[in-house]
């Protein structure tokens, strides 16, 4: 049974599955966006949000903890002067997960993950303002198409004649 076994095996051997997880890591904190597959998005969400965490306690330890794993002094450099302010007020969740579809050569499901803006822009971005302007765009434009009405409709007889 596989019981309080954490975390996914994506396939590969642990080294191979840490040294996976470190590249993913770098590579979302020096880019702060990335695609990736599904599963690996999702594994990659629980390593990145240790990492800030780690940032946001800010101590010697915590900072000597991340480079153990992340292996690049200016991605943890990063990590501990600008990315750990921002999410200073923010008791997790510092990542985004979006599904893009399937990838053209295996259909393997393919993620976008990236980093949340600042708290003030992050509610502004998720709220459902932008759906509800298209929403009332589009019944505008539904409404301007029945004020115009179409010329009526003539029959083939009467075009040809």
């Amino acid at each position: 049974m596989r019981h309080l076994k954490a975390g996914r095996k994506l396939n590969r051997t642990s080294s191979h599955r840490s040294a996976l997880m470190r590249n993913l890591v770098s590579s979302l904190f020096q880019h702060e966006k990335i695609q990736t597959t599904d599963p690996k998005a999702k594994e990659l969400r629980r390593w990145a949000d240790r990492m800030i965490s780690l940032g946001k306690e800010g101590s010697l330890h915590a900072r000597r903890r991340a480079l153990a794993f992340i292996h690049d002094q200016a991605v943890v450099r990063k990590v501990f002067e600008t990315l750990a302010p921002r999410f200073k007020d923010r008791p997790g969740g510092y990542t985004r997960i979006v599904k893009l579809g399937w990838r053209r050569g295996d259909r393997a499901p393919i993620s976008l993950v990236e980093l949340l803006p600042a708290d003030g822009t992050a509610k502004a971005d998720t709220s459902s303002g932008a759906k509800k302007g298209r929403r009332r765009a589009a019944q505008k434009g539904k409404e301007q198409a029945a004020k115009k009405k179409p010329a009526p409709r003539q029959s083939a007889k009467q075009a040809t004649a």
